[in-house]
């Protein structure tokens, strides 16, 4: 009995600490990412004609590499600033908020796919409401949307990311936001261009 019990203490430990392990890493990646986004963005030496020779014909052509940080999403309602890393794989989610690979960034008139963790960048997502602003902060402009609808749709329903003949930005992640363990459903907002600021 008295080895049962210590080897649930034991278990009970290393589960704990490589919650806290996890919790730590995730931290740190995205105080790093958040750190490579504001120095992008806050770089006063880099004008249009560098960013487009870094980046080829931006905005039309702006294509980062996986894991690459892009930008900051910024969300005034809840006064936040969550760094953009293109990819949406554990590794770049890890980071920040995840740019669905091939879907569109702003003035590319096209649908744009932000995923994120509920339990980490998008854990109080559920606070957003319809009208509330969300703002992309990228190396060639700012750009605001209006959320105008929210939907839960299943784990595994990808009709989500559709062609648009129109930019529109998707924000999606797990749902319910107090699942333990893999959720499974997935909650969406939809929000539609109103401001845009392009770096001259």
């Amino acid at each position: 009995m008295k080895w049962l019990s210590f080897l649930l203490i034991t278990a009970g430990l290393a589960i704990v600490a490589y919650g806290g392990f996890q919790w730590y890493t995730t931290e740190k990646a995205q105080r790093e990412s958040m750190a490579e986004a504001q120095s992008l963005l806050d770089d006063k030496n880099l004008d249009m004609s560098e960013i487009v020779a870094e980046h080829s014909q931006l905005p039309e052509d702006f294509t980062p590499d996986t894991g690459e940080t892009v930008g900051l999403l910024h969300i005034p309602k809840l006064e936040s600033d969550l760094p953009i890393v293109e990819g949406t794989h554990e590794d770049e989610l890890a980071k920040g908020v995840g740019h669905y690979a091939g879907t569109a960034y702003p003035l590319q008139n096209e649908q744009i796919v932000l995923s994120g963790h509920r339990d980490t960048v998008f854990r109080r997502m559920g606070e957003l409401e319809i009208g509330d602003i969300l703002t992309m902060k990228l190396s060639y402009g700012e750009f605001s949307y209006e959320i105008t609808g929210t939907k839960i749709v299943d784990a595994d329903d990808r009709t989500i990311i559709v062609p648009h003949d129109e930019e529109v930005l998707t924000l999606t992640t797990c749902y319910p936001f107090s699942f333990v363990g893999n959720a499974p459903d997935r909650y969406i907002i939809t929000a539609m261009p109103v401001k845009t600021d392009i770096k001259k």
